[in-house]
């Protein structure tokens, strides 16, 4: 058998194996229980609760995520400044922390004896164990997706088209929406999409942060957690809720994919991060 051969083989049996792991997983979710039973357990109030709250706070969550990140992006993208490069590796530095370290220190600044616990105290603010809390602990492990995304969707705007718009009389503030928004939009929308996801599937710094309350801070990864506590009796709604998901997380891919079809091409990379310059 010549090497050729031989390498063929040796490629796609990698290949087989790697997509295999991948695939088995998702799949068992879905072959080990009935289509009919899966959606029977969705009726459940705490499967109900914990939809409406993962859908409520992560909707809260990227709006914040769009409305600041977007600016600081921006801002990082276009400008050189003394302390640019710590900036962004602190943007990113969120991205490979452990979810029990952002947790704990989402507590250290804004639980009740953080840094910032006795003012938001005298002002009346409670943010630990509340609604409020999911939504920074969201926040928090998702935004860097956005914005990392973000700062390479803007850099790689064509500069002679910003140039140009500036010298017909246009402001920064005109060049922003009219030219960088257009331009970067694919970019953007990619970042969300990755946020999004990310958020909706948040588990360890929304746990420590606001812990685990049915219809308060019970998200849905929080409820497949506590169903699994209760094996082998809620493994089955531990299987629908995970399978629900599943679901979720295709959909936001393929509407990604489509959306990005549909869309002019720009000179946006074709790398999910594409290196900052």
């Amino acid at each position: 058998m010549s090497r050729r051969v031989l390498g063929g083989v040796a490629v796609f049996a990698a290949s087989a194996v790697a997509l295999g792991f991948l695939i088995l997983p998702i799949v068992a979710v879905f072959a080990r229980v009935s289509p009919g039973k899966l959606v029977g357990q969705l009726s459940s109030p705490v499967v109900t609760d914990a939809l409406v709250l993962s859908l409520k706070t992560s909707v809260v969550a990227q709006a914040l995520v769009l409305l600041v990140g977007t600016p600081a992006a921006y801002l990082l993208a276009t400008r050189r400044f003394p302390g640019r490069s710590l900036a962004v590796v602190l943007v990113e530095l969120p991205l490979v922390l452990p979810p029990a370290v952002a947790g704990i220190g989402l507590i250290a600044a804004f639980g009740r004896y953080g840094l910032l616990g006795g003012t938001l105290s005298f002002l009346g603010i409670r943010i630990g164990l509340t609604w409020g809390a999911v939504v920074m602990a969201v926040a928090f492990v998702s935004g860097p997706f956005y914005v990392r995304q973000a700062i390479a969707a803007f850099e790689e705007v064509d500069p002679d088209l910003v140039a140009a718009s500036r010298t017909l009389g246009a402001g920064r503030a005109r060049t922003f929406f009219r030219v960088y928004l257009p331009l970067a939009r694919r970019g953007l929308a990619a970042g969300e999409s990755l946020a999004f996801a990310r958020g909706l599937g948040e588990f360890g710094a929304t746990i420590m942060f606001a812990g685990s309350l049915q219809g308060v801070t019970q998200t849905l990864p929080l409820a497949i957690y506590q169903e699994f506590n209760f094996f082998p009796n809620g493994f089955t709604k531990a299987l629908a809720m995970s399978a629900l998901l599943v679901v979720v997380s295709g959909a936001l891919l393929i509407a990604l994919k489509v959306a990005l079809q549909w869309q002019p091409s720009t000179r946006t990379s074709r790398f999910l991060f594409a290196p900052s310059s």
